[in-house]
């Protein structure tokens, strides 16, 4: 199957030698990119620990139908070296007037909502997480840390830089329980039926 789209998955794995070395969000990465280049996409990848070139990354993400944020859930957020790499990529764009252009609001008009500036719309964007938390945590009032909240709504800073540029949210995939009770043939399966499901009709 022949198609023009791309898709970008960034990788924000950080080892911690002994403790998390990072191989179930590469098979999950690889996965995803195996999934897609069947369906005719050109994939993009960026692994940050390797290092990267902000420039480099704004024309990726300029030429991206798609991008998919593989990572751990380190201390309920994505590893610090992604943050980085956010605070570095998206203020470029802001400077370069890709991907975002301000934040949406005009002394002309004061409908403008904050965060409407983006030029990314018709763009998606899905996280792909792997948490020690096991499923029950969430989604569940009588659960002490979470109280009623779900995964997405533990991460939704990380769409949201996203959203602020113009970009649709997509379904996001959570592994559970990753590393006291790892089912990797489970996430293996779930996963095959995420991707199937969310993205039939792209």
């Amino acid at each position: 199957m022949e198609t023009n789209k791309k898709i970008l998955i960034i990788h924000t794995h950080q080892v911690y030698e002994g403790i998390s070395e990072g191989k179930l969000n590469k098979t999950l990465a690889l996965q995803a990119k195996t999934f897609f280049e069947k369906k005719g996409y050109e994939v993009l990848e960026t692994m940050i620990t390797d290092g990267y070139n902000p420039e480099q990354e704004i024309e990726k993400h300029v030429q991206a139908d798609l991008v998919i944020i593989q990572t751990p859930v380190n201390w309920f957020n994505a590893p610090w070296m992604y943050k980085k790499y956010v605070d570095e990529v998206f203020m470029m764009c802001l400077m370069t007037q890709k991907i975002v252009s301000n934040d949406g609001r005009s002394t002309e008009d004061s409908s403008k909502q904050y965060g409407t500036g983006g030029l990314s719309q018709g763009k998606k964007v899905m996280i792909s997480a792997t948490w020690n938390a096991n499923k029950e945590a969430f989604n569940d009032t009588t659960q002490y840390l979470f109280a009623g909240k779900s995964a997405d709504d533990a991460l939704f800073n990380i769409t949201l830089n996203y959203k602020f540029s113009g970009y649709g949210l997509l379904p996001n995939f959570h592994c559970y329980d990753v590393w006291k009770n790892p089912q990797l043939d489970l996430y293996k399966t779930e996963y095959a039926l995420h991707l199937e499901k969310t993205f039939q009709n792209m």
